[in-house]
């Protein structure tokens, strides 16, 4: 889901895990009408990235690429006694005995959310947690390629389908109306683990998902992740290209194998930390800071 944290509220950011669903500034700004011939529309540097997410055949390959490979991987990985994957911080009762599962987070990994990306493009607007929560309950979004075959097939074979997400608690049933909706395996309430959930003895930190997957720990022993941020397979400590090379170093051998990575350049944890995770910069700083950032040789 998005999330916007307040100025206030930045050092905890600096320490949250990746959202699972898209962050940018509260805007005033709503959702407008579509433009027409007397209406100008400024440039949007999201345009190439949300049309690519679209129209590109590329981007609809690697996603059936990527649960393809998964789907020829997943029973070798619950045969396997000692496969676990959770990262060492997050398992917090032994895997041996437990139930396999695997965890999806859900915006841009299950569902398609580019149609409300596509909106602020033609709008010129920038996203706001009320037009996400409307987008949402319109129960719309569909299955990125691949996903509804990946999962029916772990249900089938006795594995849990659970989806871990930074959409809000309060957006739970239109979520997984949703996900009933495009035939995504849903059993009951507790398969979706939205931002808010309490889990006793662990303190959340901004929208990190350490807690609900040591939650998850307690209960799975869980095969495969899935998403499109670092922070829905491990703890970011510090959302700086440093810090998040840093958390994935342990874990680069499970890419592909354990943890899947689905691509989203439409947002994500990776462009906020190209400008010190400042939300309430101007766009304009915002964007020559990231200007900064690119390579040249």
């Amino acid at each position: 889901m998005r999330l916007r944290l307040s100025t206030s509220l930045l050092a905890l950011a600096l320490l949250a895990g990746c959202a699972g669903a898209p962050r940018h500034p509260a805007a005033t700004a709503t959702l407008a009408a579509p433009a027409t011939a007397a209406t100008t529309v400024a440039a949007n540097d999201n345009l190439n990235a949300v049309a690519w997410s679209q129209t590109a055949i590329e981007h609809d390959l690697i996603y059936l690429q990527t649960y393809r490979d998964a789907q020829a991987r997943l029973l070798a990985a619950m045969k396997d006694r000692h496969w676990d994957a959770l990262a060492k911080d997050d398992r917090v009762v032994p895997a041996g005995g437990l139930q396999p599962a695997v965890v999806l987070d859900i915006d841009e990994t299950v569902l398609d959310n580019s149609p409300y990306q596509a909106r602020l493009v033609r709008s010129g607007g920038e996203y706001n947690e009320a037009d996400w929560a409307e987008w949402c309950r319109q129960e719309s979004a569909r299955a990125l390629p691949g996903v509804v075959e990946f999962t029916q097939f772990a249900a089938k074979h006795g594995i849990a389908v659970l989806y871990v997400s930074n959409r809000a608690r309060d957006l739970d049933q239109v979520t997984l109306a949703n996900l009933r909706k495009v035939d995504l395996p849903v059993f009951g309430p507790q398969a979706f683990l939205g931002l808010g959930t309490f889990v006793e003895g662990c303190e959340q930190v901004g929208t990190e998902k350490g807690c609900r997957r040591q939650l998850i720990s307690r209960k799975y022993r869980v095969l495969m992740q899935f998403g499109d941020q670092i922070g829905d397979f491990v703890t970011v400590l510090a959302n700086n290209a440093a810090g998040r090379q840093r958390a994935m170093a342990p874990y680069m051998s499970w890419i592909g194998s354990r943890w899947f990575v689905l691509p989203n350049a439409t947002y994500g944890s990776w462009e906020p930390a190209l400008f010190n995770n400042d939300w309430s910069a101007p766009p304009e700083q915002r964007r020559r800071q990231k200007i900064d950032a690119l390579r040249y040789e």
